[in-house]
């Protein structure tokens, strides 16, 4: 909005210039995330609380794990309608309104937004412990990537391609498979996020980290000199998501102020599956979705934690881990909470700068 408003002012005001750089945009769009999360924080989880909107714990699901957990019990959750205001409300102020990507990936958070809002609603609200039918989860997940997908492919700039990293001239056309190519990274990535979001602070900082790594990877990639530079595919206009994941990083940040150790707020399914779906479309939409892969090692390896565990158990009826995501078999190997979050980050971390270098390695 400030875009539209005031860049136009240059002509007749020393100074509005400045709003033509996605730079100070994105930074700004990341101070107002912040600011935003900050102020709205306390009377969302005020509300939330009256409302008794707060964390269940079972006990039958994994006694071993049950006592580290209890003091969790009653906390409010849902907090993800706070990163959701922040992420949209910023992008909406700072972003270029007029851009196909901005609006796409903000009509594709608020989609993943609302299916999390639901699944909230009817486990903490309805008091139904199973939530929205994952089948029927599933499919609007599937039926929003595939319209992601679609849209992706009939892009003329960067249609069905699909750019390998680590190599200059490998690039796969994967044609009329890409939307459902598409469609997996977006629904691969929701719902990695949200297997994650288990440990205060631990989702969250994790995509603190690959919004940071693909903030500057949406730049690079939306500017022509540093694109040729590069050796990447130059996508004009999709540098505009510098300011959305930039919004996500200062959003990020003001919620971590109330989810760290311990926790007063939890994000649930409204934010773990709108921003795991955020990260898989802006990676579909800068064509680096493989790089996904490293950026966000962390959700990767628990969601293949899970799978590992559940396929070990039906074929051979042992486990693999004491409990799955990982992040609950450390936690039972004597692991701190804190202690678990904090490396989990450090690797987090060491995986985005990795995936940076991806740019240069090729």
């Amino acid at each position: 909005m400030f875009y539209h408003l005031l860049y136009p002012l240059r002509e007749l005001f020393f100074g509005f210039n400045i709003f033509r750089y996605i730079t100070f945009r994105a930074a700004m769009a990341a101070v107002t995330a912040f600011a935003l999360s900050m102020l709205l924080g306390p009377a969302l989880i005020r509300k939330l609380s009256e409302l008794k909107v707060g964390e269940n714990i079972r006990k039958n699901e994994c006694p071993g794990l049950y006592p580290l957990h209890k003091g969790k019990e009653g906390t409010p959750t849902m907090g993800g309608i706070l990163i959701l205001l922040s992420i949209i409300g910023s992008t909406l102020l700072w972003g270029d309104l007029s851009n196909q990507y901005v609006m796409l990936v903000i009509f594709a958070t608020a989609w993943l937004g609302i299916i999390g809002f639901a699944d909230d609603y009817i486990k903490l609200v309805k008091k139904r412990s199973m939530g929205l039918n994952p089948r029927l989860k599933f499919l609007w997940q599937l039926l929003l990537g595939l319209i992601i997908g679609v849209t992706v492919s009939y892009d003329p700039i960067i249609g069905g391609r699909l750019d390998v990293p680590f190599f200059k001239e490998l690039v796969v056309n994967l044609g009329i498979f890409y939307s459902i190519f598409a469609a997996l990274v977006i629904v691969g990535s929701s719902n990695a996020v949200n297997l994650t979001d288990g440990l205060d602070g631990l989702a969250i900082g994790c995509i603190i980290m690959v919004a940071l790594a693909y903030s500057g990877m949406s730049y690079l990639t939306g500017h022509i000199r540093f694109s040729n530079y590069l050796n990447i595919l130059h996508v004009p206009g999709v540098g505009e998501l510098t300011v959305f994941c930039a919004s996500i990083v200062g959003a990020g940040l003001g919620f971590l102020w109330y989810n760290t150790y311990p926790a007063s707020v939890f994000m649930g399914d409204t934010g773990a599956l709108a921003l795991g779906g955020a990260i898989g479309v802006v990676a579909v939409l800068i064509k680096k979705e493989l790089v996904l892969l490293l950026v966000g090692g962390i959700f990767v390896a628990e969601a293949v934690s899970v799978i590992l565990q559940v396929g070990s158990y039906k074929l051979r009826r042992k486990r693999i881990f004491l409990i799955a995501p990982v992040h609950h078999h450390f936690q039972l190997k004597g692991w701190a909470e804190p202690k678990v979050t904090v490396r989990f980050w450090i690797i987090g971390a060491v995986l985005a700068l990795l995936s940076l270098a991806t740019l240069k390695i090729r």
